[in-house]
């Protein structure tokens, strides 16, 4: 099969003409008389190149060329003009056309671009097909895996997405891998050449992430000893990925909405226009929706960046790809720690795969991490995946593991009991109860991450999916010093208070 053709004019006599001369070439032609109707048959069907009349009644040419790049990217349209339409023609090229050919045209020179065309329509095809194959049969795409269909219908969004330009928003809890996401649309886009520049909103106060966009000149500021050029000025001609963007300040928001409404910017204490070229991916994994509502996050921002969405679903709804991830990161993490080959028991994956994983992806790869450095032997148990677990509820596969820790499970169970009924026999209110039970949980959890990690802060943040600002702050609720817990004497708490 030499491949798909739609020829689209509204000249019967044109159709006819061109459609009995590709026919001889072998490939299957289709024609259409309007642009309406050929995009309701690129709709139905999968067309390899298409070949339109720039000037037609109702649907222009060039219109349908918008339209085909939105529904099928990959397919490749070639152009036919009137004299004098040069201009119109250079603009359909800027809309994606792969050529034009401009009125009265030769045969033979269409016939040869077409063949040229199609080869190359062909090749790519068979290249995304394999891909496709490798994908399906490994369950990795770009740093991602997974083969779970929720996971697989990220992969097309993403495919789908990248060639064109648009702003795409990604949700998705924290440790779902929103930045993987960002990066595989960034090396799948025209844009690959240039710079992919990340930037964490949450991380940074109002002015410091303004000046981290923007940049700044010398003096604008307390500090500002020299001028300094801001991210979108680095992701000029890429991509500015911009990280829990529900983090950001209302003022930070307006100035970041000019930025995408003009295309240009001034640096802070600047008076300097300065154009861009970025294409904007954002990520957050809070509630814009309800953040809009209440006024929290600009409304003509949030239709700004959500023209695609991604949305990443959680471990505990693609649990089919949890045995995938584990030998991934195991493989990894033997690798990078330059020990010998080790594998899950079946305890150990029955474990991963029924447990919740609070932290998602990032959880996981911290909990195989870790018990490939504290497993002895070259087999891991559920023994040692719990030691490095992030504290949640053990699921059922634990009992697989009481030879391990024989009537830990009991143990627990009956501890849950005694503590209801102290509160009943207490007095206690299901609120009051709930609030000590809860507090004295969430104490427990930072204390044994903090022992975990010997008192690194940043590590133990990281390892239980948060971010330090905040696992600082949780630390300060609860009354948590690293000095009571006779880590480190209190130096690093009390230098990031």
């Amino acid at each position: 099969m030499k491949g798909r053709l739609l020829i689209v004019d509204d000249e019967r006599g044109i159709l006819v003409a061109l459609k009995g001369l590709f026919s001889k070439e072998g490939y299957e032609v289709d024609t259409s008389e309007s642009g309406e109707d050929a995009l309701q048959k690129v709709k139905a069907g999968l067309f390899h190149v298409i070949i339109t009349d720039l000037s037609m009644k109702g649907m222009s040419g060039l219109d349908l060329l918008r339209e085909v790049r939105a529904i099928d990217p990959e397919c490749a349209v070639l152009m036919i003009t009137a004299y004098g339409s040069q201009r119109i023609a250079v603009e359909a090229m800027k809309a994606g056309a792969e050529d034009y050919l401009p009125k009265p045209f030769d045969n033979d020179e269409l016939r040869l671009k077409v063949r040229h065309v199609m080869e190359k329509q062909l090749l790519k095809r068979a290249h995304s097909q394999l891909i496709e194959q490798v994908r399906l049969e490994t369950g990795r795409f770009e740093d991602m895996v997974g083969r779970s269909r929720a996971m697989m219908r990220v992969f097309e969004t993403i495919d789908k997405v990248a060639p064109t330009d648009v702003t795409v928003l990604i949700r998705g809890e924290s440790g779902t891998g929103k930045e993987l996401v960002a990066h595989a649309i960034h090396f799948r886009s025209p844009r690959a050449r240039g710079a992919f520049i990340a930037v964490n909103c949450a991380a940074f106060s109002r002015e410091l992430v303004e000046s981290e966009l923007f940049g700044h000149e010398k003096g604008a500021f307390t500090g500002a000893s020299a001028r300094r050029e801001g991210k979108f000025e680095a992701a000029d001609g890429g991509t500015l990925f911009l990280d829990e963007i529900g983090d950001m300040s209302l003022e930070t928001q307006a100035k970041l909405l000019r930025v995408l409404q003009e295309k240009q910017f001034e640096r802070i204490g600047g008076n300097q226009a300065l154009k861009v070229d970025v294409r904007i991916i954002a990520a957050t994994n809070q509630d814009l929706e309800a953040m809009v509502k209440s006024g929290r996050f600009r409304e003509d921002l949030y239709y700004r960046i959500k023209v695609v969405e991604v949305r990443i679903p959680p471990l505990r709804e693609r649990p089919e790809d949890i045995p995938l991830l584990a030998q991934q990161f195991l493989k990894e993490a033997c690798e990078r720690f330059g020990t010998p080959p080790k594998q899950l028991s079946a305890e150990a994956m029955r474990g991963c795969v029924e447990r919740s994983w609070k932290g998602n992806v990032r959880a996981l790869r911290a909990a195989i991490e870790q018990a490939v450095i504290l497993s002895s032997g070259a087999e891991i148990s559920y023994a040692d995946l719990v030691g490095s677990s992030d504290g949640e509820e053990a699921p059922a596969a634990a009992s697989a593991a009481g030879a391990n820790a024989p009537g830990a499970n009991a143990q627990a169970a009956n501890a849950n009991v005694a503590n209801v009924a102290d509160a009943l026999e207490g007095g206690m209110t299901f609120r009051e109860a709930k609030e000590k039970f809860v507090g004295d949980w969430e104490r427990e959890f930072f204390v044994r991450a903090l022992k975990a990690t010997g008192g690194n802060i940043s590590r133990a943040a990281e390892r239980t999916g948060m971010y330090r600002q905040s696992f600082q702050q949780k630390m300060r609720e609860l009354g948590i010093t690293l000095a009571d817990l006779g880590l480190g004497g209190g130096r690093e708490e009390a230098s990031n208070n």
